[in-house]
């Protein structure tokens, strides 16, 4: 019950923490998906470059993110960014290349070589049975994988308050050094709640850019 009255005696400075908070994620993993959704696209034509490339996106995810804030700072530091809002979203971005990644890469791979041949039938050139036949099927995979980027990188970015960037776990800092369960709990439920309203608006819309006739049907529900 002290929690919550922290909450609501606190709703506005928690309204704020949590607008830095989606701003530092929002902007990582729509840059990631800018990023990452192209690349998973164009090592499908080589294994190799494939291999080599979600090889690397896994050891970036194995860094502890601690150590890769630590890592930015000096490098940052060199055009006056070393710690704030700009270190926290590199970092989330690289954290979110592999989910992103790996998922476009297994969703086109793995689209049916019947439905290829089809659309070559039809005279699609590449570029249009990739625009019109398999992004379409893939959708469902890389939302998947955008989903699990958020939801990973909204706990994630929690740890960014220790180099200034603000966020949600400026709660969780402040009740760790001030021996503050209200707020330590108050932060920790936040983040909580951020990536559950998360991940059910993710879901949300990669139910509704799926195509219609791959949507799961209710029981009992004939088709057209």
């Amino acid at each position: 019950m002290q929690t919550l009255a922290f909450m609501r005696d606190n709703a506005h400075t928690i309204l704020v923490l949590t607008g830095q908070h989606i701003s530092i994620v929002g902007v990582a993993v729509g840059l990631a998906i800018l990023t990452g959704v192209p690349i998973g696209i164009a090592i499908t034509q080589n294994r190799q470059a494939a291999d080599a490339v979600l090889y690397v996106a896994a050891i970036i995810m194995t860094i502890p993110s601690v150590a890769l804030f630590g890592m930015l700072i000096p490098l940052l530091s060199l055009i006056g960014q070393g710690i704030g809002w700009l270190p926290a979203v590199i970092a989330v971005l690289l954290y979110s290349q592999l989910p992103i990644i790996r998922n476009t890469y297994t969703a086109i791979t793995n689209v049916d070589p019947a439905l290829r041949e089809a659309a070559r039938g039809m005279g699609m050139t590449p570029r249009q049975r990739l625009w019109q036949v398999e992004l379409p099927l893939a959708v469902p995979v890389i939302m998947a994988g955008v989903r699990v980027a958020v939801v990973i990188n909204i706990g994630i970015t929690a740890i960014a308050t220790y180099i200034g960037a603000g966020g949600l776990g400026t709660l969780i800092s402040r009740g760790i050094s001030q021996t503050d369960s209200r707020q330590l709990l108050a932060g920790a439920l936040c983040v909580s709640l951020l990536a559950i309203i998360a991940d059910y608006g993710l879901l949300w819309v990669q139910r509704r850019l799926t195509p219609a006739g791959m949507r799961p049907r209710a029981a009992g529900t004939a088709r057209p």
